[in-house]
């Protein structure tokens, strides 16, 4: 059974099945070759996958971040980030990097702060001469920090699969994606000034204070949502719910850029986004219930140990792990199927699961920029009219300075666990 399962999976993503149908597939086969396991159990376990109360807030999340990219917070988000740092070497890069970390705290996906993000900046970037496959690479290598700073999609995925408090999972993930969001601009600030791209004129100190006011509503979002769960006053599922209220009023009554005509369309992109997440939620349900009964993270577990009992072995092992599968498999994907296997083996080895999941997501989130797979820099090819080729200098120099990133945050867990410590319950 354990073959059937494992083939069937290898098999069915080399030919390229969606990821869902690869765990659903999969499982169904492990299952029919068993002899002793009734059919039945797909349909109730997929069930019970998706009626997670704790899930509803990735419905709410996404279309938040929709009606927000449509309203106007990008834009404004841009134009306040240029006017403070776009006079600087390299400014303009940086202005991508923060606006993607900015536009993070809204979405909480990596794809939609690459298309919401570079579809304004890029052309921006170009305007004051940056090398094109410069521009796509900084975008597509920032707006990973989509699936770190929360609200995180991965990091609910991640809580749902291994019992975790989300709320601290989104505290826990705060730090690291600033962390990253400063090693990133160091690097686009130190390629800029090597390559010589010309920064933007310096703003005035009133052009500043009128991107400030045009752009306080978009800031005042993040503080809303992440204050709001950080202080207790409601759950991660309830901001989601109050953020869908904030962008909506916002869009329609005060920037006034989302007309009655746009929201069917808002509607139904974020339906489609959030049918993909929720069936790979249901399907790995499946996955994870055999994984279980064959007691397969337990032999995960033995494996690992009997490589090594130290800890930071593990965590250089599961590193290198994530890395590589990163590059293959969306990260959501990929958390729901890795996280119920390496979780219980970090308790084992006294690895606080908070910080694991930072540790998880915050290496699946490059592979959002890796090839073949990454999603963003599909996004970034369309929006520059660029081919991955092209950047690949510019990713290089990325991927090494987010490794090393990853490498800080996995060894200093109080850069995750700091305001877990201070406010978590």
């Amino acid at each position: 059974m354990t073959a059937i399962l494992f083939i069937g999976l290898i098999v069915l993503l080399i030919l390229g099945v969606p990821i869902a149908f690869v765990l659903c597939g999969s499982s169904i086969l492990a299952i029919l070759t068993s002899g002793d396991i009734h059919g039945a159990i797909v349909i109730q376990r997929m069930f019970s996958g998706s009626g997670s109360f704790t899930l509803l807030a990735i419905p709410f999340f996404v279309l938040a971040g929709n009606l927000m990219s449509v309203g106007g917070i990008s834009k404004r988000l841009v134009n306040l980030c240029n006017s403070l740092f776009g006079h600087i070497s390299g400014g303009l890069a940086m202005v991508a990097i923060i606006t993607c970390a900015f536009f993070a705290a809204i979405s909480g996906s990596s794809a939609a702060t690459a298309a919401a993000v570079g579809t304004i900046i890029i052309p921006e970037m170009l305007h004051h001469k940056y090398d094109k496959d410069f521009a796509a690479a900084t975008v597509a290598s920032s707006a990973e920090l989509g699936v770190i700073i929360p609200p995180s999609i991965g990091l609910i995925q991640y809580g749902v699969a291994t019992g975790t408090s989300i709320s601290d999972l989104f505290m826990a993930g705060f730090l690291p994606g600033i962390f990253i969001c400063l090693v990133l601009c160091i690097v686009a600030h130190f390629m800029c000034k090597k390559q010589g791209f010309e920064p933007s004129k310096k703003a005035t100190h009133q052009e500043k204070i009128q991107a400030l006011k045009d752009s306080i509503l978009a800031i005042l979002m993040p503080v809303i949502i992440l204050g709001g769960i950080y202080s207790g006053l409601f759950t991660p599922t309830e901001a989601a719910v109050i953020a869908v209220f904030y962008g909506l009023f916002v869009g329609l009554f005060i920037y006034k850029e989302i007309t009655l005509k746009d929201i069917p369309k808002i509607l139904s992109d974020s339906a489609m986004t959030m049918a993909t997440v929720l069936l790979i939620m249901s399907a790995s349900t499946i996955f994870g219930w055999i994984l279980t009964k064959l007691q397969i993270p337990q032999a995960v577990a033995k494996g690992f140990l009997g490589i090594s009992s130290s800890k930071y072995i593990f965590l250089l092992l599961v590193n290198v792990l994530l890395l590589f599968i990163g590059m293959f498999c969306e990260a959501g994907a990929a958390m729901v199927i890795l996280a119920p296997l390496l979780a219980p083996v970090a308790v084992t080895l006294g690895i606080d699961l908070v910080h694991f999941g930072v540790i998880m997501m915050s290496n699946l989130a490059i592979g959002m920029m890796t090839p073949p797979v990454g999603v963003n820099l599909y996004v970034v090819c369309d929006t520059a009219k660029v081919k991955i080729e092209g950047m690949f200098p510019y990713l290089v120099k990325y991927f090494f300075a987010l490794v090393a990133g990853v490498l800080i945050i996995t060894y200093i867990p109080q850069l995750s666990l700091l305001f877990v410590n201070l406010f978590g319950k």
